[in-house]
């Protein structure tokens, strides 16, 4: 009997993403023997060291003609059971190209791009977000797939947690903003949409390929309106919009930028990003804190006062 190929798991990953629950814990204890098993049933070579972010480990490998691949191993969640599928549907326009899967294990086989150089590496910030707003357009113009996650699902399940967080938030002012957030997803609630949204497209999630100049990974797709996309696109290095001396005017600026290539219509628009406030807003919650994001109170204090004046 051949003995079973395993793969090292650095420490630090096993670490943090461990830490987050018992079921996580017993992911990264199999991580070694899932790792390997697929590196034998794909028929693939390592081919460089390990990386990982958040919530996945990624091996950099070589097929058996020699095409170059990544290797990404991920814990079967709720926001990571449609990426498949909506890799599948998008079909590698705009977005890395998934070559195969294993669903049962939430294991893909995906092509490979340039991780040294993701968008956040471009100088220009207005250059970068046409180039966040180009690739938007183009994934948000592809129909969900059926079963998808819906925006409808999770905007109700936001609406009944506010009662029951706001109260953990100190400053009166913050609790008035969490319900005005509320009370805008609850205006758009029925009209939710079923486009394929990224969720999570921001300037790190892009990386340079070779037959496309940017195409956009980590998707976590859900079927909604293309709206509810903005947010991450609009808290890109904050630290450029705070030295602008007018943090407003250089969060509507790219909020504009964002809904022209999109042909969106921006009232609708900042409804779902005061929605994505929202859902930013309650995590932070429900992990304990007493306070919101001042980022997320700045970009939502943009949107209304400018909503205030029209």
């Amino acid at each position: 009997m051949s003995t079973p190929t395993l793969i090292d798991v650095p420490e630090a990953f096993a670490a943090a993403y461990g830490g987050n629950s018992v079921e996580a814990r017993a992911w990264v204890a199999e991580l070694p023997r899932l790792g390997g098993e697929f590196l034998e049933r794909w028929g693939l070579r390592r081919d460089g060291p390990a990386a990982y972010g958040m919530a996945s480990l990624v091996l950099p490998v070589l097929r058996a003609d020699g095409t170059p691949a990544v290797l990404k191993l991920q814990q079967l969640r709720e926001e990571t059971a449609g990426v498949a599928a909506g890799l599948r549907a998008w079909d590698g326009d705009g977005i890395v190209r998934l070559l195969d899967d294993d669903a049962e294990s939430c294991t893909q086989l995906l092509e490979r791009l340039d991780a040294t150089r993701p968008l956040s590496s471009m100088a220009d910030d207005d250059a970068a977000v046409q180039v966040l707003a180009e690739l938007m357009a183009r994934l948000t113009s592809v129909p969900a797939p059926a079963g998808m996650r819906r925006l409808a699902d999770i905007a109700a399940a936001m609406l009944d947690e506010v009662p029951r967080a706001v109260p953990a938030l100190r400053d009166p002012a913050e609790r008035r903003l969490v319900r005005t957030c509320a009370s805008a997803v609850d205006e758009l609630i029925g009209e939710s949409g079923d486009r394929l949204l990224h969720w999570d497209l921001h300037y790190d999630n892009v990386l340079a390929g070779e037959r496309e100049p940017w195409l956009a990974i980590d998707a976590e797709p859900l079927a909604g309106d293309p709206g509810f996309d903005l947010l991450p696109a609009l808290d890109n290095r904050w630290d450029e919009v705070l030295a602008t001396g007018d943090t407003g005017r250089a969060v509507l600026r790219r909020f504009d930028l964002l809904t022209e290539v999109l042909g969106l219509d921006r009232q609708r628009a900042t409804g779902w990003t005061l929605g994505r406030v929202l859902q930013n807003s309650l995590w932070d919650i429900e992990d304990g804190k007493t306070a919101l994001d001042p980022v997320q109170v700045a970009i939502a204090t943009a949107l209304l006062n400018r909503s205030a004046r029209t």
